[in-house]
């Protein structure tokens, strides 16, 4: 598991970007328990994450983060990255940070993909 903590904060919100290889949607399931075992992300706001599975299949999970999911998935898909998923974290902070908060999901997609060996 690759992991890049507290990374990147935003008016009091703070990020953290994880990912690994899957294989399934139950190895998917497996990675975010794991991930959430650590009691900082279980009691984070949101951990928003997506795959693109081997055989092409799409998953995501917003997390409450509504539309987050989506952004992530994109950018897997530009970047033609298949199974490998990408989870990003977010402590809210406080202040709703509405649109800037899909630019900050980009952010830490983008530092991962940049940063994790994959």
């Amino acid at each position: 598991m690759n992991q890049y903590d507290g990374f990147l904060t935003d008016r009091g919100s703070k990020y953290a970007v994880s990912g690994g290889p899957v294989s399934s949607k139950s190895d998917a399931v497996a990675f975010i328990k794991t991930l959430c075992r650590t009691k900082k992300y279980a009691k984070a706001t949101h951990n928003t994450w997506a795959v693109i599975l081997p055989d092409g299949t799409p998953i995501k999970n917003d997390d409450g983060e509504s539309g987050a999911g989506i952004v992530i998935l994109r950018m897997l898909e530009r970047e033609d990255l298949t199974g490998h998923i990408i989870v990003v974290t977010r402590w809210y902070g406080g202040k709703h940070l509405g649109g800037d908060r899909f630019r900050r999901v980009q952010d830490a997609v983008r530092h991962y993909l940049d940063h994790a060996p994959l």
